[in-house]
């Protein structure tokens, strides 16, 4: 049996734009000679259409171009589709995540998602109703065992503790499943595919039969899909991996145990910036910008950023502004120029010292009696903000922001400033996963002036600033932030395992003090195990 991982691009809602794709995946499958293709997980919908599955039409209007593919494809090789469908029932949750069997132009037997996560990115006991029995697909002689995305991952011998009570893969096999197929959409985070890799085979070796697993690949607002979709033997070897990253089409032959294994990069430094790329690329195409523009300051984020955003753009498609004050180091306006030639990016120069003194002159009268202190800094940084959202709206260019995770952790950015914008490129990467990815990326292509590594950290917004004038040293604070952030601890058990117990509080209580900035800001590309975006839901308003 020759099944083909259809790994496409799908974007949330454009139920039209989803169907061409599966119609023309389908039909590249059929002629490498596929017997079944598998879509990712709400292919037809796309993934993660949130909210959109409460409105009964955009429901109907799936199921509509479920039927209408069916018929299209009536010449053409079975497919197992992933789309949203609605529950009969009078009780529960108004829809199903399904996967709907298209063969010989009529849709056949529908398969529903037994596990539905709520934690992290994901909500979906907002929208779905569990399965309610195991799905097994009777298919030319064939037990397949249908799961989707979810349903793999809780295999008692894997996990430690298991998020769930029910294991789908495991009531499949006893339900006589002779292969397991597995529609996913499983976002990217840094590190994962290995793990993802290791369970499926693991899976499968457990209970002696071939896996296949289709996942989506793409951008949609904050997340990030790999792709990497992958096949393995009743002996847990891999037989197919598709590519990372991009869209492809793998055929696996269960029976002769053949397929393609694409090469990949699994250093965290190289899955960050081709996540980023994509990130980027597809927002802009997805929200229909062609072109974007960013601040460039002669610091490691903006460099790193406009490094991201001439890859992903082309270097014709991004504008570097340029905003030097009476406290920017000659340097750091040179460095942008250098960094802006080495990758061909078009530039601008709005010098802000005269608008800053306007600003000192309006406010002289209001001012009197107080003595100067950040609040004439966050000034410079929103004259700033506001040039740059006037190029963003004369041009018609995405903005981008070019704050680290570690800023936004702390609350060292500045509202309607540096925070504005309409994507935040690299505020999942701590400062030093910064260096690391743009040290990284200067090894291939050397285009980061080396004057830009070796400066102190600064926002150059009083003289002689630096960075840890206010915060911790980075490589402290990272620590500090990973272990509180990503790892959920609290300051005592952070403390305990020797940090500087002041250090720690200070830290801890400038990341309770900044939720009200991070609850303004702009998407945030997600590459780690826990982002400041639709995965963070702490309370602004609350007492430790």
């Amino acid at each position: 049996m020759r099944i083909a991982l259809l790994q496409i691009n799908t974007t949330a809602g454009d139920i039209d734009g989803n169907s061409a794709l599966i119609l023309r995946g389908v039909r590249a499958a059929q002629a490498q000679g596929a017997d079944l293709v598998v879509t990712p997980e709400l292919a037809l919908m796309g993934y993660l259409p949130r909210d959109l599955l409460m409105s009964g039409g955009f429901v109907r209007r799936g199921c509509q171009a479920l039927e209408r593919i069916a018929r299209e494809l009536a010449d053409a090789p079975a497919a197992l589709v992933g789309v949203a469908t609605p529950n009969p029932a009078e009780i529960g949750r108004p829809l199903f995540n399904s996967a709907a069997l298209l063969e010989r132009g009529v849709v056949g037997p529908v398969f529903h998602k037994t596990l539905l996560p709520t934690y992290d990115v994901f909500d979906e006991d907002r929208y779905f109703e569990p399965a309610p029995e195991p799905g097994i697909l009777e298919w030319h002689g064939r037990r397949l065992g249908i799961s989707i995305c979810e349903d793999v991952w809780n295999d008692r011998d894997f996990w430690q503790r298991r998020r769930y009570h029910r294991d789908p893969i495991e009531a499949l096999a006893q339900s006589g499943a002779q292969a397991i197929v597995n529609l996913s959409a499983s976002p990217f985070t840094v590190g994962k595919q290995p793990l993802r890799e290791r369970m499926l085979s693991q899976m499968a070796l457990k209970y002696g039969l071939p896996l296949v697993s289709v996942n989506q690949v793409g951008a949609n607002d904050d997340l990030i899909w790999d792709g990497r979709s992958a096949a393995f033997d009743a002996a847990g070897r891999m037989l197919a991996r598709a590519k990372g990253f991009e869209e492809d089409l793998v055929v696996v032959d269960l029976d002769a145990r053949t397929g393609t294994i694409a090469p990949d990069d699994f250093t965290p430094e190289a899955e960050i910036w081709n996540a980023l790329v994509l990130g980027v690329r597809d927002y802009a195409r997805k929200t229909r910008f062609s072109s974007v523009l960013l601040g460039l300051s002669g610091g490691i984020d903006s460099a790193l950023t406009a490094a991201l955003a001439a890859e992903a753009m082309g270097p014709d498609n991004v504008l570097g502004a340029m905003m030097p004050s009476c406290y920017s180091s000659a340097g750091s306006v040179d460095d942008s120029q250098e960094l802006a030639r080495n990758l061909g990016i078009r530039t601008v120069a709005l010098p802000i010292t005269g608008i800053t003194t306007a600003y000192d002159g309006v406010l002289a009268e209001a001012f009197r009696g107080y003595p100067p202190d950040v609040t004439e800094e966050n000034i410079q940084s929103r004259v700033r903000g506001n040039l740059l959202m006037a190029l963003s709206n004369k041009y018609g260019a995405l903005l981008l922001t070019t704050g680290n995770k570690s800023e936004m952790a702390v609350g060292y950015c500045t509202l309607y400033g540096d925070m504005n914008g309409g994507l935040a490129v690299i505020a999942d990467l701590p400062k030093t996963m910064v260096y690391r990815v743009a040290r990284w990326r200067n090894r291939r292509t050397p285009d980061i002036p080396e004057a830009i590594f070796a400066k102190a950290p600064s926002a150059e917004l009083r003289p002689g600033q630096t960075d840890q004038d206010s915060l911790p040293p980075y490589d402290l604070l990272d620590q500090i932030l990973e272990l509180h952030v990503e790892q959920c601890q609290s300051a005592d058990e952070i403390i305990a395992q020797g940090f500087d117990a002041p250090t720690v509080r200070r830290v801890l209580k400038m990341v309770r003090m900044a939720e009200f900035k991070r609850k303004q800001a702009a998407p945030v590309l997600k590459v780690t195990s826990r982002a400041f975006g639709t995965g963070w839901r702490m309370p602004i308003v609350r007492q430790e």
